[in-house]
């Protein structure tokens, strides 16, 4: 078996709150919105956060060894076909891989279409600014994770290009968050397993590398860093988006997050690692950053100045010199904003004083959330605008336009 499977009975790795004293230092905001001390977790709860850190994905790792035994491209192929067509189109389909589709190829019973629909439209009309809170909230404070970003520096991640990595990223993003993404043959239910899949991959690759400890690291790609990942595009994100300037209903906000519990369903994350709501996930999400959060190594700093630097990369039309360099400075001070002087200090960040960025943005914010999400028809056009700005922000970065099938102007359209 491979030591990725087999590590689920390892002892909680020497990583687990090895940051504790920074970590609490720079989560104190966040621990006094998950509710001060009650926020805390127990004995228990921190344990069994810990153990997180030992488990893999035991279904796609199984598959995946599969995988191995019969030739990947064998493999791969007979997982491609089952993914864009069915199980049903594999007639010879050997047992991992129907088990395998018989639990991943249809819905659970959980999962409520009309919050699907309602997640992914708040997921659109959070526009740009909810662009801002994962790139520069989100992204830029994971990278205090060292730990974390071992497998990406071993996976080649510093060499990639952050302009590269945040392209996948967003359109995985935009694929799953689109009208009808997360529909069995949607671009987001497919791209999700995909990327399960690549995860599977890299985890039986580094697990057996000689530099991975386990006992120091746990398993790569395990379950906690795993529904870190996914918090980033629920609890953060509504966090985000509510301190910006979005007076949020209930609804929207238990929608976003049944929308991502499915998504990282389909990813292979514990449903017990999940949050349920907000409350639940603010404490979650505290947690976690105690677990994770360490003094940041030269891998963090590199991939953090990657990041920072990204918008001197972008091929601007016009202006190209001023515009890069204001996108520069706006994202610094929205990284102040989101993750605070000792997160920028932690990351070697440039100092800033001010976040006036967001600053400045919180009133317009007020007013357009306010009048854009008032009725139906409101909601509608500013879903629309908030998915084209999305989509051409991609473009922006990369040069080039990522087509990811949202089909979101015809259903709007429709809807109409």
């Amino acid at each position: 078996m491979n030591s990725a499977v087999a590590a689920s009975s390892a002892p909680i790795p020497a990583r687990h709150g090895r940051g504790l004293v920074q970590a609490k230092k720079i989560g104190k905001l966040l621990r006094m919105i998950a509710g001060g001390a009650n926020a805390d977790p127990t004995p228990e709860e921190w344990e069994t956060l810990g153990k997180a850190l030992t488990r893999g994905d035991p279904d796609i790792d199984r598959l995946v060894d599969w995988m191995m035994a019969v030739g990947m491209r064998k493999g791969r192929g007979m997982f491609e076909t089952a993914l864009e067509r069915g199980i049903e189109a594999v007639p010879d389909a050997p047992a991992p891989l129907r088990e395998f589709f018989a639990i991943y190829g249809q819905r659970p019973n959980w999962v409520d279409e009309a919050m699907l629909e309602r997640g992914a439209e708040v997921s659109q009309i959070s526009g740009l600014v909810g662009g801002w809170v994962m790139r520069d909230g989100a992204l830029m404070g994971g990278y205090q994770s060292p730990d974390f970003n071992r497998v990406l520096v071993m996976t080649g991640a510093l060499t990639k290009g952050a302009s590269r990595r945040m392209a996948e990223t967003s359109n995985w993003w935009l694929a799953c968050t689109a009208f009808g993404g997360m529909e069995r043959f949607g671009e987001g239910f497919k791209s999700t397993l995909r990327v399960r899949l690549i995860h599977a991959l890299v985890r039986r690759h580094i697990s057996d590398h000689a530099e991975w400890d386990v006992i120091r690291d746990g398993v790569p790609i395990n379950q906690l860093d795993m529904a870190a990942t996914q918090m980033a595009f629920s609890i953060v994100l509504l966090q985000g988006l509510k301190t910006l300037g979005w007076t949020m209903s209930g609804e929207d906000s238990r929608s976003l997050i049944h929308l991502m519990r499915y998504v990282g369903w389909l990813m292979g994350v514990e449903m017990e690692l999940q949050p349920r709501n907000e409350s639940e996930g603010r404490r979650m999400l505290y947690h976690t950053l105690l677990s994770v959060v360490a003094p940041s190594d030269t891998s963090g700093r590199a991939l953090a100045r990657a990041l920072l630097d990204e918008p001197l990369e972008r091929p601007y039309r016009f202006l190209p010199w001023l515009r890069r360099r204001w996108e520069r400075e706006k994202n610094l001070s929205i990284n102040l904003f989101f993750i605070g002087r000792a997160g920028m200090d932690n990351l070697g960040l440039p100092r800033r004083y001010i976040p006036w960025f967001p600053l400045m943005m919180m009133p317009v914010n007020l007013v357009a959330f306010a009048w854009g999400t008032r009725n139906p028809a409101a909601r509608r056009r500013m879903a629309i605008r908030g998915r084209r700005a999305q989509e051409a922000n991609v473009q922006v970065i990369t040069g080039e336009m990522h087509k990811v099938g949202t089909g979101l102007g015809e259903a709007h359209a429709a809807a109409a």
